[in-house]
C-alpha cells in the first residue's frame, strides 16, 4: 500500500526542467500516435496542415485545431460509432453520456490517475468509502470505485438516489469517506437532522471527494463544520480525471497524465497564467486519443508553488463556461438535446431552459410558450418531464406556461442564473 504524502512521488515532484521535458516527450508521442491510429486526428491535421514532427512541445499545440462537444458528436454520427477517434481494435469498456456521445475508457491509466486524486486529497487503505456517483451508463461510479479499491479502500457502490437507506448504510458500516456530488452529501446531512439524528455524533464521515458540481466555498465550510475535509476533483466523462486538489486546497493539481492547456475560446491561442480562458486538454490515452479536446469550461493556471511539495501547475478552480453548455446536478445540458426534446411537441411555441440555485441544489424549470392552449396539461407536463429525463438525463423540477414574448425571439435555450458563493 501507499505511504507518506504523494502516490508517485517521483513524477508528483520531479522538478520543473525535468516535468517540461517528460510532458513534450510524452506529447510528441501521442501525437504521432493519434495520427498514424486515429482517422479523425489525421483528417483534422492534415486540413490544418499540421505534421507530427511539428508538434514538439505545449506551445506547438496551437497549430492544431481544438475539437468540441459538438465536433465530437457530428463526427460520431457522421462517422459510426466512435467518430474515427479509436486507435485500438476493440475498446474494453465504453461509457454513454446525453447526445448520445460513446468514450471508450483507457481504465488502467484512469484507475491512476484517480487513485492518484484520492490519495492527494487523504484517502487511505483502510478507509471505508461510500461512492454515490451513478454507475448507469457514464462513467463516474465505477471509475472512482476501481481508483479507491487500488487504494486498499473498501467501496460501498451505492449509486444516486435511496437517501434514507443511503444514511442506514453510512451509519450499520461506519462509513468515513463519502464520494459523490457536494449537493447529496449536503441532502444526506439534512435529512439525517430531520429524522433527529447528530450527524456529527452518530455518523463517522470524515473525508469527502467531490466532482461533477461546483463546491462553493460557503457549502465547503458547511461539511467542514461538522468535521468532514472536503475536496473536489474536475474532469469530463471524455477526457476523464484533469485535475484535483491536495489537502492544501489552494488549487487542483494537473496530473502527470495530461496536458491542459488554458487558451482564447474564440482563438484557440493559449493565454499565460493568470488568465481566463477555456480548458483545453489532451490526455495520453492511447486507447480513444482525443487531441486539443475543448471542455467549455472556464479557469486559469497558476504556477506559483504549493506548500504540499507538488511541482505541476494548477487550475484556479472552474469559473464558468465559455458557451451555452452547462452543467446541471451532475450532468452536462446542452442545447442541441434541448431542442430534439421540444421537437417532439407541436404545442410548444418556444421554450427556455432556466437554472438557478435552491440552497445547495441546482434547480431547473422549463418556461414554455404554447401556440394553443391544451386540454390536458397535466399529461402534457408528464409527458415533457419523460422525454426530457430520457434524453438529456436530468429531470426539471417544474414547467411553467408563460405568456406569448416573455422569452426572447433570439434568446438563450439555457439561461444560467445560478450564483456560486
Amino acid at each position: 500500500m501507499k505511504q507518506g504524502e504523494f502516490y508517485d512521488p517521483v513524477k508528483e515532484t520531479m522538478s520543473l526542467t525535468d516535468r517540461e521535458r517528460t510532458l513534450n516527450e510524452m506529447l510528441q508521442d501521442i501525437v504521432r500516435y493519434a495520427y498514424e491510429r486515429a482517422p479523425a486526428v489525421k483528417d483534422k491535421m492534415d486540413r490544418a496542415g499540421v505534421t507530427p514532427d511539428q508538434i514538439k512541445t505545449v506551445k506547438d499545440l496551437e497549430k492544431v485545431p481544438i475539437t468540441r462537444k459538438d465536433d465530437f458528436t457530428a463526427q460520431q454520427k457522421a462517422n459510426p460509432p466512435l467518430g474515427g477517434f479509436l486507435a485500438v481494435p476493440r475498446p474494453s469498456i465504453i461509457y454513454v453520456s446525453p447526445g448520445p456521445i460513446y468514450e471508450p475508457e483507457d481504465p488502467e491509466e484512469q484507475y491512476k490517475i484517480c487513485a492518484k486524486a484520492l490519495y492527494a486529497t487523504g484517502f487511505r487503505a483502510g478507509d471505508i468509502a461510500i461512492d454515490t456517483f451513478s454507475f448507469h451508463m457514464v462513467p463516474a461510479g465505477a471509475r472512482i470505485a476501481e481508483a479507491a479499491k487500488m487504494l486498499g479502500i473498501t467501496v460501498i457502490p451505492s449509486g444516486v438516489g435511496n437517501t434514507e437507506l443511503q444514511l442506514e448504510i453510512m451509519r450499520d458500516l461506519k462509513v468515513n469517506c463519502y464520494l459523490g456530488t457536494p449537493s447529496f452529501l449536503a441532502t444526506l446531512i439534512k435529512r439525517a437532522e430531520e429524522l433527529g439524528h447528530n450527524f456529527r455524533r452518530d455518523y463517522q464521515l470524515k473525508k469527502a471527494w467531490f466532482i461533477a458540481e461546483m463546491l462553493p466555498p460557503s457549502l465547503r465550510q458547511s461539511f467542514e463544520s461538522y468535521g468532514i475535509s472536503a475536496a473536489q476533483g474536475y474532469g469530463t466523462a471524455e477526457l476523464g480525471a484533469l485535475a484535483y486538489e491536495c489537502r492544501q486546497k489552494s488549487g487542483m493539481h494537473i496530473p502527470e497524465e495530461v496536458v491542459v492547456e488554458i487558451v482564447d475560446p474564440k482563438t484557440g491561442k493559449q493565454l499565460p497564467p493568470g488568465e481566463v480562458g477555456e480548458v483545453v486538454a489532451t490526455p495520453f490515452n492511447k486507447i480513444y486519443p482525443l487531441i486539443r479536446y475543448g471542455t467549455g469550461d472556464l479557469s486559469c493556471l497558476t504556477t506559483e508553488p504549493c506548500p504540499c511539495g507538488r511541482t505541476s501547475y494548477r487550475l484556479t478552480g472552474i469559473l464558468g463556461r465559455s458557451g451555452e453548455e452547462i452543467k446541471v446536478r451532475g450532468m452536462f445540458i446542452h442545447p442541441r438535446p434541448v431542442q430534439l426534446v421540444m421537437s417532439k411537441f407541436d404545442q410548444i411555441a418556444r421554450f427556455q431552459v432556466v437554472v438557478t440555485r435552491q440552497g445547495q441544489r441546482d434547480d431547473m424549470t422549463l418556461n414554455l410558450e404554447l401556440k394553443d392552449d391544451i386540454a390536458d396539461k397535466q399529461r402534457f407536463i408528464a409527458d415533457l418531464t419523460k422525454n426530457f429525463q430520457d434524453i438529456c438525463r436530468v429531470r426539471p423540477d417544474r414547467i411553467e406556461f408563460v405568456t406569448p414574448g416573455t422569452i426572447p425571439d433570439k434568446g438563450k435555450i439555457i439561461l444560467d442564473q445560478r450564483t456560486w458563493k
